[in-house]
């Protein structure tokens, strides 16, 4: 008797679960892939949250030493309306300006000094544009970067002094404790600015912030989810 060998042809069993076996490879591959990229954009997400939580508070910080510490410290807080009294140009100032490396040559500039009368308490003094200004000079409105030309600098004067006097009435700021006896037109940070200078870092500090907490939300989640779904049937619910 002979025995007629060769290859065994697979058959429809082996053929299913070779098919079944290849689809569970590309599944488990599938699987590690999207398992891979989401770590790496959850990653990408908190760097981003942190990333902009401390660009706020480096914002915070500089802010904090120029503006806030600036609007704090300044005496000038009641607001009035100030009639003004007299504007008129009177002294000459020297000043100096540069010509170029290590050269500087003098001129002058007209002082303009403006008295005015608080209406809220009828106290009366000299106007000062804003709190740079008062530190520069006391006793003048306005101080005008130093020129050449000094024509321009006195038309610039003038032309101050003639809309100061035909305004009559102004928006003014003054000390109320009176240790200060000049009066603002303008503060150079105000309330309004200090509101608009916070209010983009608090929103870059609250968007990092919520990323950081949306992430980590998520992965708490999948977590969760994932052991609900190795729990025995019957205990776990749909994820």
């Amino acid at each position: 008797m002979f025995f007629v060998t060769g290859r065994k042809v697979p058959g429809p069993v082996n053929e299913k679960r070779s098919i079944y076996q290849r689809f569970l490879g590309y599944e488990l591959m599938d699987k590690k892939r999207t398992e891979t990229a989401l770590k790496a954009g959850e990653d990408r997400a908190i760097l981003l949250g942190l990333s902009m939580v401390l660009c706020s508070i480096m914002m915070y910080f500089v802010l904090c030493i120029t503006m806030v510490r600036s609007y704090t410290d300044s005496v000038w807080t009641e607001e009035s309306i100030c009639t003004i009294l007299n504007s008129s140009l009177t002294m000459e100032i020297n000043c100096s300006y540069s010509c170029g490396p290590d050269c500087w040559r003098s001129s002058k500039y007209p002082c303009l000094q403006v008295y005015v009368s608080i209406n809220a308490t009828g106290r009366v003094g000299l106007l000062s544009h804003n709190e740079e200004t008062q530190d520069i000079s006391s006793e003048c409105f306005y101080v005008p970067k130093c020129q050449k030309d000094h024509v321009a600098v006195q038309a610039m004067m003038v032309n101050i002094s003639e809309k100061l006097k035909a305004q009559q009435q102004v928006r003014c700021f003054y000390d109320p404790a009176e240790q200060q006896s000049s009066i603002l037109l303008s503060r150079l940070y105000g309330t309004s600015a200090i509101f608009h200078s916070l209010f983009w870092p608090s929103c870059m500090l609250a968007g990092g912030s919520l990323i950081i907490f949306m992430v980590k939300l998520t992965q708490y989640l999948s977590i969760l989810c994932e052991h609900i779904s190795k729990m025995p049937k019957g205990l776990n619910s749909t994820c």
